[in-house]
């Protein structure tokens, strides 16, 4: 029996050709996805104040540095690693002798996130990645042998690679799931937390969230509309939105304010990922996890945050728990704000264990 011919080797394929100088569809942008190999190129998009797609600008690193006054051999925490910014600036400051836990509830950034620190040279000794919600951060302390810390930086933004990812269902600007959560493979996605809400609790969230002064109208134009259509897709609900507000819709000639859609969002990821919930019992476990003398640092992107952490901090400040905290927030500068526009609702408050 004559051996069977084989098979001929699948067709090379070619990658698209850049779609233009500028690409506007996420996985199009593949030389911002890969800045080693196309460094001019991402150079470029952060010259013109944009974040290249799939990476994420740490903000107002300086400042942070200054407040946390770092030193070699102190053990440090941050709490939101996101795309590892802040911690490539923290990891040289605690050398020698000292390590970084880098936290995140992100099951799909956060092994990208160690890797990348990995391959920067950074090994085990100094660098202690964990998954895991900063709301349990004494229960990973305690799983560390540790009964506290010198330094703790927590940065509550979002960060752009999820964003920007329509396939993270947080962006509006290109369809894709509605989901928000920062966490996928923990329910309620925002889709599932949408189609049973209370009206009540719908414009509850969106007026403690996002302060949308519409509020009533939107909860109670959306939960009549869901049951005809159940809200799935980000644009689906973008529409919707635009629809209730009567807001024109992009690229019809008019100029599009899209403030009131990106307060809808807000509000439904903060309910998602109870946000507000982790960072009450952060706030709470804080000062028992930091050693006398011990530094904290909060970088927050909304008024209910910062309503939070002031509190926070005043109150331990009055009750002898903390020594010093910031009187008056702190902000990033001119340069800062023309190179990167998404520091403009940063606020950041520091305070020192007593």
């Amino acid at each position: 029996m004559p051996d069977p011919t084989p098979s001929d080797p699948a067709p090379h394929k070619r990658r698209p050709r850049y779609a233009g100088k500028n690409p506007r569809r996420f996985e199009d942008k593949y030389k911002e996805h890969n800045p080693e190999r196309y460094a001019a190129d991402v150079a470029k998009v952060l010259a013109s104040g944009k974040t290249p797609a799939g990476s994420h600008r740490p903000i107002m690193v300086a400042e942070i540095l200054g407040v946390l006054a770092l030193r070699p051999g102190e053990i440090a925490v941050d709490c939101t690693l996101g795309y590892g910014g802040h911690a490539r600036e923290i990891l040289p400051k605690l050398i020698p002798g000292g390590r970084l836990i880098g936290l995140d509830v992100d099951p799909i950034e956060h092994p990208r996130t160690t890797e990348r620190l990995r391959a920067a040279g950074w090994g085990e000794d100094v660098f202690a990645p964990i998954r895991g919600n900063f709301a349990g951060l004494p229960k990973v302390l305690t799983g560390l042998g540790l009964t506290g810390v010198d330094v703790i930086l927590a940065d509550l933004g979002v960060s752009s690679m999820q964003i920007d990812d329509p396939v993270r269902g947080f962006t509006f600007k290109a369809d894709g799931p509605l989901d928000l959560r920062l966490n996928p493979s923990r329910p309620p996605s925002a889709a599932e937390w949408l189609a049973r809400v209370k009206e009540s609790d719908l414009a509850a969230a969106l007026t403690e969230n996002s302060d949308e002064p519409k509020a009533g109208l939107l909860a109670r134009e959306l939960v009549a509309r869901r049951a005809a259509s159940p809200f799935t897709r980000t644009r689906q609900l973008a529409e919707a939105i635009r629809d209730i507000l009567h807001l024109p819709e992009p690229g019809r000639g008019e100029e599009t304010d899209d403030t009131p859609v990106r307060r809808v969002f807000q509000a439904l990821r903060i309910a998602v990922n109870d946000e507000f919930g982790v960072l009450d019992l952060f706030l709470r476990n804080l000062p028992y996890t930091l050693k006398p003398g011990g530094r904290v640092a909060i970088l927050t992107f909304h008024s209910g945050e910062d309503r939070r952490v002031k509190a926070a901090f005043k109150a331990g400040h009055r009750d002898g728990i903390y020594s010093a905290v910031s009187e008056e927030v702190i902000r990033a500068g001119a340069e800062e704000l023309r190179a990167n526009p998404r520091s403009s609702s940063a606020k950041l408050r520091w305070a020192v264990r007593a």
